[in-house]
């Protein structure tokens, strides 16, 4: 399976392509915004393709050539406005999913935020509600696609080194995981069919990946 991480040089992104290219099966391909960022994932013997969130669909499609699945992993970051929440969390979601069903490509994991339903959004400060619209409005366009999709919403963000150990469920109390954790998650759904159509809450716990993974 060849997989395309979009988002590839963001902290998850980087985890994941790690994983990927550890795995025995699975091959990644690199989405990335910057020529300098290529060589890190030259390194690890990934393929790169340099697009842009902010470019057109059709642009963005070339990515998308001989490869078998997508994983959305990208997003603004903290420290830029509701614009950029909107063209890169919102838009640049909404169009890599239009590009998968232009190129045929039909598995599709999205990296969502931990609750992204109305309630959230009503009950978020100023500051993060942007945020949560955003991703409340992508997983939405996602969901009424027929791609075979998986929804992964993680707890709070941390750079911990990861622990291979977790909480999933439809819903499960709000608590932290380490970025490499949210990875290793992220490649347990790559290799397990029976997420498809699904969406889940994880955090830190005392599972195993490949075992919370299996029992959703």
């Amino acid at each position: 399976m060849k997989v395309l991480v979009v988002g590839a040089n963001g902290q998850v992104g980087k985890h994941l392509v790690q994983k990927i290219q550890s795995h025995h099966d699975i091959e990644a391909v690199a989405m990335i915004r910057k020529e300098e960022q290529a060589s890190y994932f030259k390194d690890l013997g990934a393929e790169t393709v340099l697009v842009d969130l902010e470019d057109n669909t059709e642009k963005m499609a070339e990515a998308f050539d001989d490869v078998d699945a997508v994983v959305f992993t990208a997003g603004s970051g903290p420290n830029t406005g509701p614009d950029k929440t909107v063209m890169i969390d919102l838009d640049g979601a909404v169009k890599t999913i239009e590009a998968a069903k232009q190129k045929g490509v039909n598995r599709y994991v999205m990296v969502s935020s931990f609750d992204t339903t109305r309630e959230a959004i009503q009950g978020a400060p100023a500051s993060f509600a942007p945020y949560v619209v955003a991703k409340h409005y992508a997983d939405d366009w996602l969901r009424r696609t027929n791609l075979n999709y998986t929804i992964v919403h993680p707890g709070i963000l941390t750079n911990e080194d990861g622990t291979g150990q977790v909480q999933a469920a439809e819903t499960v109390e709000r608590g932290e995981i380490s970025r490499e954790d949210v990875a290793g998650v992220l490649l347990a759904v790559l290799e397990n069919e029976s997420t498809i159509g699904k969406e889940f809450q994880v955090v830190g716990g005392s599972t195993s990946i490949k075992d919370a993974v299996n029992k959703l």
